[in-house]
């Protein structure tokens, strides 16, 4: 049986440990997500939704448990390897796009490629050219983010996390800074990236339409995370 996309064991998270004011963000979470899967987290604010998906994304590293990407431990490697990890295997979307303004649409989106391998070749181009005309902003490719709408700017942010092919998506509030339909919108193109691509999506959202239309649907409470229950 192929091992899962990102696994999550026992992981601990305290921020100021060993002092008197420690604080236990994370208390033992287990998550697994397969290839394919979309699973959606909720929970309120301070509930460690957000710690949890920067330990996914080896943004940080958990006190004590363990986090393996398609069966390879993060604990161990080094900040070089992790900075390579994230940009050849997994991709972030936030609720803020965080699209450079001095960069076109077609620039903003070709970035992680760049980073990973310089200038871009024309094929390379090329699959990213054609990952925005499947997300409708063909004619928008020289446009800076300004001149897009806040749904435009989130597609192209999508883009953008898929354009290296990950095998991860993590996704913080993909759809908070946007109206009801824009951000429905949104969700419904990432799910769509999902199943095509076979992707694996994990998402914090406070919306329970959206969550509710995940094929996992997990509830962070307190440090501690538990399956809700199947919505599919």
């Amino acid at each position: 049986m192929a091992s899962p996309v990102i696994q999550a064991e026992g992981v601990r998270k305290t921020y100021c440990q060993g002092t008197p004011h420690a604080v236990e963000v994370l208390r033992g979470v287990d998550l697994h997500v397969d290839r394919g899967e979309f699973v959606a987290i909720v929970g309120q604010s301070g509930s460690g939704k957000s710690t949890l998906l920067n330990l996914l994304g080896a943004l940080d590293t958990p006190t004590t448990g363990t986090i393996s990407l398609a069966g390879r431990e993060l604990t161990g490697l080094n900040s070089r390897e992790l900075a390579r990890l994230r940009n050849q295997s997994i991709g972030f979307i936030f609720q803020f796009h965080h699209l450079l303004e001095e960069l076109t649409c077609l620039e903003n989106v070709l970035v992680p490629l760049m980073i990973a391998h310089g200038r871009p070749r024309p094929a390379q181009i090329d699959h990213a050219t054609a990952l925005l005309d499947r997300v409708g902003l063909t004619s928008q490719l020289q446009k800076s983010p300004s001149q897009l709408s806040g749904g435009q700017q989130q597609r192209c942010s999508i883009v953008r996390a898929l354009v290296h092919s990950p095998q991860l998506i993590l996704a913080d509030e993909p759809t908070g800074n946007l109206d009801s339909r824009s951000g429905a919108d949104v969700f419904a193109l990432m799910r769509e990236m999902n199943t095509e691509l076979g992707v694996a999506f994990v998402m914090i959202t406070h919306d329970d339409r959206l969550a509710q239309a995940a094929d996992r649907l997990c509830r962070m409470e307190d440090g501690i995370l538990t399956e809700k229950e199947r919505t599919l």
